[in-house]
């Protein structure tokens, strides 16, 4: 393949600390790369210095003549008053390609206004548009947040098939697995801040296990040589001798070596920990014969549910089905059309909201963490606020600074910090993960499970759904809800529903007249054969189906990557057989119809 892009040693600065140094990598022709790294690493600069939207101070970007690059930001920004039509019309390099864009990406209305779009609309949006440009290199900076579980597997099906290049920042892993070719890490702990494996993520795990492993040998057999001539050097030795000297000179040399070594690998991760309260009651909230409709759209209506300790509920669906609502209706801050919602005395709820509204920007981070002084009080002790900052990652330096600086991953931390100060017996958890790195991701999930309250999650991250959620409950935009084990579940009923709206209606009554042309067709022998089993053979398929669901959630398999790149495989394709079964039997009923 034709290179694309070289970048040679770049290197970007935010204030006195560096974002990343000498990075040096190639695209070429149809990689798909994906791109992860701890929050404020620099990855969202790096893309913007590949457009040209901002300059690096150091280095060098080769880029193939005529190559057009187009970038998807984490929070696009549309021209005001413009419908979603004008605003590809803008874009785009051939009027043709305008609407047939806009109804691969889901619209309907190409008159309607961006500014009235939710969140995962316009990240729609701003794919489109991306796409008008008809790019050799598409950046997309965590293109999954806001996006539905439906929006996101469009999103990997159009990367697969797209002739195109692709650097995607992600933290979503199941979404990295099937997109990236490639896969780049930015971090510190490398000597070349960066590494890079060809490879599907569950590959890049494998390899940097094996590095981080041949690192740690490396480092073990460096200490034992440093301790060996730092005993030498404690003995008096003079530089009597240029033989002295020499030995001398090595055994800095190395004990230079090691400390910067050890530098590199004092990478931490966040201490998260939400406090449960000691409340005894078992039922925490029973919401009953809820209704609640939106702009003359019924969202559910008839729901029952009851929170209890230790349970985990995952909140699935499309945009625009509810799931926000829902939230708010549980935490008291909106209330139902219909139905009767009731808490346990002194109810302790607390809510993460996913349009970060809680945070005021002009905030310094120090105010942001510990609003009433230079403490805050977890569990009962107090704690300094820069013993706090550093819990969540932050340098003391960072503390001045106003939260409208932060990345999306660090205000995210911010607003976790701010939960965990709360003892609560429900936790509402509306999109947590978005912009969250990976290394903090996995923290948040073993909190989550260990949390001894009621949790309701809404989160496009599948993988953490599988692994936390007890339960699903989907909200299918009809006005149901639909509880599921789990979310694979519920995408086939989805499927099934879908199927059969596909099907021709029955009939219920006719005329003689109407009766006598529309004679029942007999199926051929193996047709039929295939219809008398075809009901045992799905019943089977999706026993399988939850078999392997049930699989993926075990520990053994999750902390394994080649145990779950298999098993996500095998999942896959039981998911495949589980539809193919269901369009054949529509098939089939409407042969015989």
């Amino acid at each position: 393949m034709a290179l694309l892009l070289n970048c040679c040693a770049l290197s970007r600065q935010f204030g006195a600390e560096p974002l990343f140094r000498n990075l040096s990598f190639t695209l070429a022709d149809g990689e798909r790369h994906g791109l992860i790294g701890p929050n404020g690493s620099g990855k969202s600069t790096l893309l913007e210095i590949l457009v040209g939207r901002q300059p690096a101070e150091e280095g060098e970007i080769v880029c193939r003549k005529s190559a057009r690059l187009a970038l998807v930001a984490q929070e696009p920004d549309f021209p005001p008053g413009q419908t979603v039509r004008e605003i590809l019309a803008a874009a785009a390099r051939e009027s043709s390609q305008i609407d047939p864009l806009l109804g691969q990406a889901g619209f309907r209305d190409f008159g309607q206004r961006a500014d009235t779009l939710s969140g995962g609309w316009r990240k729609r949006l701003a794919i489109a548009e991306a796409l008008a440009r008809q790019p050799d290199l598409l950046l997309l900076d965590e293109p999954t947040n806001h996006l539905d579980l439906a929006g996101i597997e469009w999103l990997e099906t159009l990367l697969q098939s797209a002739r195109f290049a692709s650097l995607t920042v992600s933290h979503d892993r199941y979404f990295l697995e099937n997109i990236a070719t490639h896969m780049m890490e930015i971090n510190p702990a490398y000597p070349d801040g960066l590494f890079r494996v060809c490879g599907r993520y569950s590959e890049f795990l494998e390899r940097r296990e094996e590095y981080l492993a041949a690192q740690s040998r490396e480092r073990e057999a460096l200490a034992t040589v440093v301790r060996r001539e730092v005993e030498w050097l404690r003995r008096g030795a003079k530089a009597r001798t240029s033989k002295s000297k020499a030995r001398i000179d090595a055994a800095q040399q190395k004990i230079s070596a090691l400390e910067e070594m050890d530098s590199r690998q004092a990478v931490g991760s966040a201490a998260i920990d939400f406090s449960a309260t000691e409340r005894k009651t078992r039922r925490l909230l029973v919401a009953e014969n809820l209704s609640r409709t939106l702009g003359g759209r019924t969202l559910f209506q008839g729901l029952d549910l009851v929170l209890t300790p230790g349970m985990r509920i995952g909140l699935a669906g499309a945009n625009g089905t509810g799931k926000t609502t829902l939230l708010r209706l549980l935490s008291g801050e909106d209330l139902p059309d219909r139905g009767n919602i009731v808490r346990a005395e002194g109810l302790q709820v607390v809510t993460f909201d996913q349009h970060r509204e809680q945070l005021e920007p002009d905030w310094s981070l120090q105010r942001a963490l510990a609003p009433d002084g230079d403490t805050v009080l977890y569990r009962g002790r107090p704690i300094h606020v820069k013993s706090w900052a550093r819990r969540f990652l932050f340098r003391n330096e960072q503390l001045p600074q106003p939260v409208a600086r932060l990345s999306g991953g660090e205000r995210a931390r911010v607003l976790i910090a701010r939960l965990m100060l709360r003892p609560a017996d429900v936790l509402l958890l509306d999109e947590p993960t978005n912009d969250l790195d990976i290394p903090t991701l996995e923290v948040l999930e073993e909190s989550l499970l260990d949390f001894a309250g009621a949790l309701v999650l809404v989160t496009h991250d599948r993988y953490l759904l599988d692994r936390v959620a007890t339960v699903v409950l989907g909200l299918d935009g009809e006005g149901s809800a639909v509880r599921c084990a789990d979310r694979l579940q519920f995408e086939s009923v989805l499927a099934e529903r879908a199927a059969a709206r596909k099907a021709p209606p029955k009939k219920t009554s006719a005329t003689a007249d109407e009766v006598r042309p529309a004679v029942r067709r007999k199926l051929s022998y193996l047709d039929q054969r295939e219809w008398d089993e075809m009901e045992v053979r799905i019943h089977t398929a999706e026993e399988e189906l939850q078999s392997l669901r049930a699989e993926m959630l075990l520990p053994e398999v999750a902390c394994n990557a080649e145990k779950l790149e298999r098993a996500y495989r095998a999942l896959k394709e039981a998911e495949s057989e589980v539809s193919r079964l269901y369009d054949r039997w529509a098939e089939l009923e409407e042969k015989i119809q």
